[in-house]
């Protein structure tokens, strides 16, 4: 792993056209009206090459938890240099556990890791805004396109500790009919050597 390449800063201190966007320590309703505050300490990246040499767990990129498509802010958010939430570093780990448990290669969606509050989908409501959520599209051969896959992966992945929440298989708000969504709440990561005061 090459986890001291990461450089991690404190949003508060970015430039103001990244605070718009990324909104560091700001409140943010969820879907339910309840309030938290949107991670406020990021790791600066500053190309894909660096983002695919990062290795957050042994079987994992961080290029992999932040790959998103043109529904991404443009043109800032999608160019380099790239912020992503400290707390990504903990999804890898549950994605890594999950990986050994099912003995078989785990793939990440598109805009099923990482996006910026300004992203188009679900905008700051998004537990994705956290750098805690993944949507798992394959594990090994299996596509999780249904509830029978879904269901079972899901039942997996929620073993590996109450920390873990698994949406069901469903049509509704809250539910996933087409990927395996797992995430670790509404975390943030306050790296080593940064104070919390404003």
């Amino acid at each position: 792993m090459i986890a001291h390449r990461l450089r991690a800063v404190d949003g508060l201190n970015l430039p103001e056209e990244y605070r718009l966007l990324l909104r560091p320590g700001e409140a943010e309703n969820d879907f339910h009206g309840r309030v938290h505050h949107l991670p406020r300490f990021f790791y600066e990246i500053h190309s894909w090459q660096e983002a695919h040499d990062i290795r957050l767990a042994p079987h994992f990129t961080l290029a992999e938890l932040m790959l998103v498509d043109c529904r991404e802010a443009r043109p800032l958010l999608s160019q380099f240099p790239h912020y992503v939430p400290c707390a990504i570093g903990l999804l890898a780990i549950v994605l890594e556990n999950l990986r050994r448990e099912v003995d078989a290669p785990v793939f990440i969606s598109a805009n099923g890791g990482y996006r910026s509050p300004a992203h188009h989908i679900g905008r700051g409501k998004s537990i994705h805004c956290w750098g805690t959520a993944a949507n798992i599209y394959r594990i090994g051969d299996s596509f999780l396109s249904d509830a029978k896959s879904i269901e079972k992966y899901g039942t997996i992945a929620a073993s590996l500790g109450p920390v873990i929440f698994v949406r069901r298989f469903g049509f509704g708000r809250g539910e996933t009919d087409d990927h395996l969504h797992i995430d670790l709440g509404f975390a943030r990561l306050t790296p080593c050597g940064f104070s919390e005061a404003s």
